[in-house]
């Protein structure tokens, strides 16, 4: 099969590799769409972990094998899959903090080499505790484009539940790429008074279609201001840091009022360090808090969301790709446009 391998030095190589084989329990999915993450961007633009390895997780295909012992699922379902399960019964899973659990953090789908997701290739194999409790079944009206998002819309429910913002609450969502647009969606679910910010104009006119009643280009707009002229004089109760630059969380402090609560979703390399005022948390009361990954207890609400189309995730997609095109999503991803915004991964295709 065609995979498009990590060969580290932040290069990426499209390779023949051998069709990975599966034991019992497990299943192979032919790989029919794979979203492009900033996580798994990170990894390679960093070089934050050793080669080869195949990335990609947000992952949806068919099932074209089983494993002895499989009895929930069979050759032919069309299904999404999740990478990362937890054990359920560890010290962090006992208080629902799964991405902590030591097996949540062991990535339990591959394509070949050291498991990582492995959705940048043609199939992948299911490690038997994700195909118990991580694979969601589609209907026939979704699109594997679609189900693609199941699993990063997941990581975005399990964040506004933490917040659990109410009707009303001013809230400010920095950056409308995928994520920020999939935030501002479920905020409008929520009934808050939203505003957001963005530096490219189209993703902030997406912003107000999806829900935002102030859409702000801080290259133009001084975004502290704005938001306390917004929110009632005050500043916002809720921020959430959709993207990762320098000065964001500086911003969310300053644009906040006293006991609010912001949310670091975007910063997940060690790389990125913060130098922040202690007395605007501290003598301010806000709190500072982070959400990462996908929840199991959140997996049949964001499937429902993107199966009915109450959160609409196709608007979201710019681009379809063949495989042998993935660098050029990369480079997409991490140097949008005025026309990029989702990049989706077709495996199947090579051109």
């Amino acid at each position: 099969m065609k995979a498009a391998v990590y060969r580290g030095d932040s290069r990426i190589a499209v390779d023949d590799i051998p069709v990975p084989p599966i034991g019992p329990g497990e299943l192979l999915i032919r790989v029919e769409s794979c979203g492009i993450c900033h996580t798994d961007l990170k990894k390679i633009e960093y070089n934050l972990l050793p080669p080869p390895r195949i990335f990609g997780h947000e992952t949806a295909g068919v099932i074209v094998a089983a494993g002895e012992g499989v009895n929930q699922f069979r050759p032919g379902q069309r299904a999404a899959v999740f990478h990362h399960i937890p054990c359920g019964d560890c010290f962090y899973c006992a208080r629902k903090l799964y991405a902590q659990c030591p097996v949540y953090k062991k990535v339990g789908v591959t394509a070949g080499f050291e498991p990582a997701g492995g959705g940048f290739s043609q199939f992948v194999r299911v490690m038997d505790w994700i195909a118990r409790r991580g694979v969601v079944a589609l209907p026939d009206h979704v699109s594997f484009d679609e189900a693609s998002f199941i699993e990063p819309l997941n990581t975005c429910v399990k964040a506004v539940a933490i917040a659990d913002p109410q009707p009303g609450d001013f809230v400010l969502i920095q950056g409308q790429g995928p994520i920020g647009l999939l935030f501002t969606m479920l905020m409008k679910l929520r009934g808050v008074r939203l505003a957001v910010t963005d530096t490219i104009p189209e993703r902030l006119a997406l912003g107000r279609k999806f829900g935002a009643e102030e859409a702000w280009n801080p290259r133009e707009v001084n975004v502290v201001e704005s938001m306390k002229r917004f929110a009632a004089g005050r500043g916002a109760d809720f921020v959430i840091a959709a993207t990762s630059v320098p000065g964001l969380v500086n911003e969310a402090l300053a644009a906040s009022r006293p006991g609010a609560r912001i949310l670091l979703f975007a910063q997940t390399s060690h790389q990125e360090r913060l130098d922040l005022s202690g007395a605007d948390i501290c003598v301010g009361e806000r709190t500072l808090f982070g959400s990462y990954s996908a929840d199991v207890d959140q997996q049949a609400e964001s499937a429902r969301l993107v199966f009915s189309g109450e959160i609409p995730v196709k608007e979201l997609i710019s681009h379809r790709l063949p495989l042998n095109e993935i660098e050029r999503g990369f480079a997409l991803a991490l140097h949008p446009d005025a026309q990029s915004l989702k990049i989706i991964v077709q495996p199947q295709r090579i051109f």
